[in-house]
């Protein structure tokens, strides 16, 4: 059974930084790709940027410059390092595992930019 457990939600002022954590209940190698969605209220959960096995990255053209997805094997975790955070960045962020067809989710962590 593969864990995946978010970290480093909160609420920051726009303009503002955070860095979100992604903890797996064993070795992250496994794992194709993983990657970071989000989702906000009344609106479809949609892709923030993946990683895969190989550290290939793709962001949605919204955080692209201010996002930085990350991998360290070594502790079986994602990072997501959010600068320049706007309003429009709040959400809930889930942090997603792919291995093969087979999808392990999050439970969440929520982001709020507001002043």
């Amino acid at each position: 059974q593969v864990q995946l457990v978010e970290s480093g939600g909160g609420l920051v002022q726009p303009g503002g930084s955070l860095r979100l954590s992604c903890a797996a209940s064993g070795s992250i190698v496994r794992f194709n790709a993983m990657g970071w969605y989000r989702q906000a209220p009344g609106k479809q959960r949609e892709l923030v940027a993946d990683i895969t096995s190989g550290g290939s990255t793709n962001y949605a053209d919204s955080v692209r410059a201010r996002f930085t997805i990350s991998r360290d094997n070594a502790k079986n975790t994602v990072y997501l390092q959010m600068n320049s955070l706007k309003p429009e960045d709040t959400a809930v962020y889930y942090c997603k595992a792919m291995a093969g067809i087979i999808h392990y989710w999050g439970q969440g962590t929520q982001v709020t930019v507001s002043s």
